[in-house]
């Protein structure tokens, strides 16, 4: 998610924090692994990182309760999905009662001040080169990575073999739409492209913010002259290309997308059971694909944007750190802290908390992408390995999304909604865009 799924709803003040559900029974001697526990610390977990794998998640919690000596027991906070993190967090650090373990991307920088710092912790040190970065504020490392996560079309193979598609010869948006036209030969429809405001507003417009540069420098050069308003989006042929791909990407929709708070479902449906043979989305879907069609394999290839093989990024998928595991500091105690790194420790560095952390959702586990060395536990399934290709190759593309000021995607996501649904022109759409980054 990806991002957490944010969308803004009417949840305000302190009233948020009485519809909040604290999963689990008040902490007592029977709720840790440990008989011998005279006192056992309770450690709060805003929600479950991410919807997709809620029962996995809940299932390793239960699993550490059951049987952790560390005196401790987890209990999640769980929330709306799709609410925005500020909207829950504010009124519980307002009543005194802020989680002491939460995920967040965007909202880092306005967290850094309230939780402690990894560096030189355990944990840190496993963390893979890079993978810290985005959560170094001032030479603070406010968090460390979940895992990582990769986007672009989805595709179900056995619909593209039918079709004689080959998805590593798709070089172009031209060859894209080729691939489109042979899948419906075979009578389905070529793709599925949702009009979720999170994949559009974070996800979708990434492919254009990250291949508006070769290079790190010219991508954020770009956020600079948007911030500055002196960014005329629709005098970058990058972005015209962009908007060519998102016009292909309609035309050869199934009828079934839409913008509606359901259609990740659908979309999941019409790429499992073969009704389309793409979907623009991420590997986080992977394990709801695999539910519904477990002898399935699913792949992740390129969003080409251009008519030029050689054009930057027609050839990557876009893979970065979806989340950052943060500890609060600022109401926390100091048991509640050491519960939640041994929570956490045991979940990336043992055999039984790897399994629930990258084992197969099958087996009831979150399949995510180990970015900790000493991981013994490695994902298998087909769309691992292309994602692995990629990132060999290094053909692995910036989340300049990351980047998005706090609440920017949300405005991104409604003002794709238009466009999507024909409500808005290009010109409307570009300046929407550009206006997001004054508010």
């Amino acid at each position: 998610m990806s991002v957490m799924r944010r969308r803004a709803l009417g949840f305000t003040g302190v009233a948020i924090a009485s519809a909040l559900v604290l999963s689990g029974c008040a902490a007592s001697e029977s709720d840790s692994g440990s008989a011998s526990c005279d006192v056992v610390t309770e450690v709060t977990w805003l929600n479950t990182i991410k919807i997709e794998i809620q029962e996995q998640f809940v299932a390793a919690v239960d699993d550490y309760n059951a049987t952790n000596t560390d005196c401790v027991k987890i209990s999640i906070i769980e929330y709306p999905q799709g609410e925005p993190f500020f909207s829950v967090a504010t009124p519980l650090y307002e009543a005194g009662n802020a989680p002491v373990v939460m995920t967040v991307l965007q909202e880092l920088p306005d967290m850094a001040d309230r939780v402690m710092d990894w560096t030189g912790t355990e944990l840190a040190g496993l963390a893979a080169e890079g993978t810290l970065d985005k959560a170094n504020i001032n030479g603070k490392q406010v968090g460390i990575p979940v895992t990582a996560e990769a986007f672009g079309l989805l595709y179900n193979k056995a619909v593209l073999d039918e079709a004689g598609v080959d998805p590593t010869a798709i070089k172009t948006r031209s060859d894209l739409e080729a691939a489109f036209k042979a899948v419906e030969a075979t009578g389905r429809k070529a793709v599925h492209f949702s009009g979720l405001w999170w994949s559009l507003g974070a996800h979708f417009t990434n492919i254009y913010h990250t291949t508006a540069a070769a290079d790190q420098a010219g991508r954020l050069a770009i956020l600079d002259e948007l911030t500055a308003g002196s960014k005329d989006l629709l005098a970058d042929p990058a972005f015209v290309n962009w908007l060519d791909t998102f016009d292909l990407l309609k035309k050869y929709s199934i009828d079934s997308a839409t913008i509606a708070d359901t259609d990740y479902d659908q979309g999941v449906e019409n790429l499992a059971t073969g009704e389309v043979g793409f979907w623009f989305m991420g590997n986080w879907a992977e394990p709801n694909l695999l539910q519904t069609t477990p002898d399935g394999s699913f792949g992740v290839m390129p969003v080409p944007t251009s008519n030029d093989a050689a054009s930057y990024g027609n050839d990557g998928i876009s893979v970065g750190v979806p989340f950052y595991i943060i500890i609060d500091e600022e109401q926390s105690t100091q048991e509640e802290r050491d519960g939640a790194i041994a929570f956490i420790t045991w979940l990336l560095t043992t055999p039984e908390g790897q399994q629930h952390w990258s084992g197969p959702i099958e087996e009831n586990g979150m399949n995510f992408i180990p970015v900790y060395d000493g991981f013994t536990v490695q994902p298998t399934t087909y769309m691992s390995q292309d994602i692995a290709k990629y990132i060999a190759a290094g053909k692995s593309l910036a989340w300049i999304n990351s980047y998005y000021p706090t609440g920017l995607q949300d405005v991104y996501g409604a003002a794709a909604q238009k466009y999507y649904d024909g409500k808005s022109n290009r010109a409307a759409f570009a300046k929407e865009l550009a206006a997001a980054w004054a508010e």
